[in-house]
């Protein structure tokens, strides 16, 4: 597979992006990310192969231009439904699609897909090389290091090494173990040790494949110090419980480009309220990404609360977003 496309602009979208995060990383959210980082690469919310083939593929698919570079992550083990549901994502417009070999919910493991892939690396193989040959766009894996406590550096090797030889040249790489039994998606993100010295031994053995972190990244110092060493990152949770990291990161790596000032985001997200409640979204689902924004300043907590007023939601009262903002000037020019 060529790098093509958002992968040779200058812009360079690989070296930051958000990760896929279910009931987090919805249109909703992707657009708000999109203010504070211009240039990321974001990600959907893992997309199951049977909700595209027997459900609303437009409620699944549908997404804002301006979330462009924009990739679709899939959930599924049978290349057939991947073929399907990978050239519905290029038709819908999306610039890359992902396979997810990575969760390790006991709900996903019953679908035969996730991180239990990883112990099927020829299947893995058969199914990206299966949407390659049905898209013009990049296909790219995201993976863990390895399966429950076994830290085998050939185990990973392997199946990276089956996956590269599909021609695939990306991989994001989660650098922990998936526990498939005992531990829960949450302690799955915490528990398993941090490993990124075995991802930097896949980057030198295979120098010209891409490898993104994932894991454990929250800080604007470590980002910068990991991205010395790696292709790029990939922030998680952070961007969700603190998302001015988001911005401060993307600052870092785009210091020439100009990033959205708070009132430019309190601007655009009024706007874009306005437009998704005219199209029948919840102003609680265009908030909630929000609600994170101010952590750890002075005057968070009532943020969250103006934000999170149960009857202004119901109504689409969309100027909550404005006075939110508002209060939080107000209480950072009495300090």
């Amino acid at each position: 597979m060529s790098l093509t496309g958002i992968y040779q602009s200058p812009l360079q979208p690989w070296r930051l992006s958000v990760a896929p995060m279910l009931d987090v990383t919805d249109r909703h959210c992707r657009y708000f990310h999109r203010l504070l980082a211009p240039h990321a690469l974001l990600y959907t919310e893992m997309v199951t192969t049977g909700a595209l083939i027997y459900g609303d593929v437009p409620r699944h698919l549908q997404f804002n231009e301006e979330e462009h570079p924009v990739a679709l992550q899939l959930g599924g083990s049978e290349p057939a439904a991947l073929v399907h549901c990978a050239k519905l994502g290029e038709e819908w417009g999306y610039d890359e699609i992902n396979l997810n070999c990575g969760c390790p919910s006991e709900r996903v493991q019953k679908g035969a897909f996730g991180a239990c892939l990883m112990a099927e690396a020829q299947l893995v193989a058969d199914c990206i090389k299966a949407m390659q040959d049905v898209v013009d766009i990049p296909v790219t894996v995201k993976h863990r290091l390895g399966l429950d406590y076994d830290e085998s550096y050939t185990f990973v090797q392997d199946f990276v090494a089956k996956i590269y030889e599909t021609g695939c040249r990306v991989f994001i790489s989660h650098a922990r173990n998936a526990v498939l039994k005992g531990l829960s998606p949450k302690d799955n993100r915490e528990i398993p040790p941090l490993r990124y010295d075995v991802v930097k031994q896949l980057k030198a053995d295979f120098p010209d494949a891409l490898f993104v972190l994932n894991g454990g990244i929250n800080q604007l110092t470590q980002s910068q110090c990991l991205l010395d060493e790696f292709d790029g990152i990939m922030i998680g949770r952070a961007a969700w419980h603190e998302p001015y990291v988001l911005r401060d990161i993307s600052q870092t790596i785009w210091s020439d480009r100009l990033e959205a000032d708070d009132t430019t985001i309190c601007s655009k997200m009024t706007q874009y309220a306005e437009q998704a409640l005219s199209q029948g979204a919840p102003l609680r689902a265009v908030i909630k990404p929000m609600l994170g924004l101010m952590n750890g300043q002075k005057g968070a907590k009532h943020f969250r609360r103006l934000l999170s007023d149960v009857k202004r939601l119901n109504a689409g009262d969309i100027t909550l977003i404005e006075e939110a903002f508002n209060l939080m000037q107000h209480l950072a020019s009495a300090s």
